[in-house]
């Protein structure tokens, strides 16, 4: 990108030679010709290059995204191995209730997906199944209303999904290092009378709870998303207002 970028200057800048001798000998025609061929060209050079990099910066998002995807596809196979082999050990054991309890709680894992997958929002669905690849010191936890959608929302799902993603990531980046066990943070989004409720409890260390809500004012700004108070930080109630 610095390439580019110092490539860039250098075009805009080549610029100022027959700039000045245009000022120089303004009743020279071929100086006045001059300025304006190379500026032409160094606008061109300018386009191409802003082209190539915009292209660039496309695949590396691209390239981000499908790591990332490739990730969450691996996190989950090794999940459902996991179950198989489970459920696999129960019923050659002969132990059918336990069996019967393993399916049942891949059946509430699938649910779960499912209700995320619905949100209405790509950006937060692809946040919150991808979560588990992006930190090992926090547990994330999602409980999600029958049927909710984020485009019930009166002003739609992008601001307050990427509100709902800021506020997860105030309280990841928030946590004291080294502690023992992970912290954990339970998400809950439902209905109210004629709001959504997101709802978050969160139980481990903070390097700083003034900080920690500090950021979650900042996160919140200009959002759908409004709390009556932040200083419970850690059972923290947020509202927006859904379609009538």
């Amino acid at each position: 990108m610095n390439r580019y970028h110092s490539a860039k200057l250098y075009a805009a800048g080549s610029v100022l030679l027959p700039a000045a001798a245009a000022a120089a000998w303004p009743s020279w025609l071929w100086t006045q010709l001059l300025f304006l061929l190379w500026t032409a060209a160094a606008a061109a050079v300018w386009i191409r290059l802003e082209r190539k990099q915009h292209r660039l910066q496309l695949q590396k998002s691209l390239a981000a995204v499908q790591q990332a995807s490739i990730q969450t596809l691996g996190h989950h196979r090794h999940d459902w191995m996991n179950d198989l082999q489970v459920l696999y050990g129960y019923i050659r054991m002969n132990k059918p209730d336990r069996a019967l309890a393993t399916v049942e709680r891949i059946r509430e894992q699938m649910l779960r997906e499912s209700k995320i997958s619905k949100l209405g929002c790509p950006a937060l669905t692809a946040y919150l199944q991808s979560f588990r690849t992006l930190s090992q010191s926090i547990v994330l936890e999602v409980d999600i209303e029958d049927n909710l959608s984020l485009e019930e929302l009166s002003e739609g799902c992008d601001g307050a999904g990427e509100a709902i993603i800021e506020v997860i990531n105030a309280y990841r980046f928030s946590i004291k290092p080294g502690g023992g066990d992970p912290a954990r943070l339970q998400l809950r989004l439902s209905r109210g009378s004629g709001e959504l409720l997101v709802e978050l409890e969160f139980a481990g260390e903070l390097m700083d709870d003034a900080e920690l809500v500090e950021k979650l004012e900042q996160r919140l700004r200009g959002t759908p998303l409004q709390a009556d108070s932040l200083k419970q930080h850690r059972h923290v109630l947020l509202k927006a207002p859904l379609c009538a």
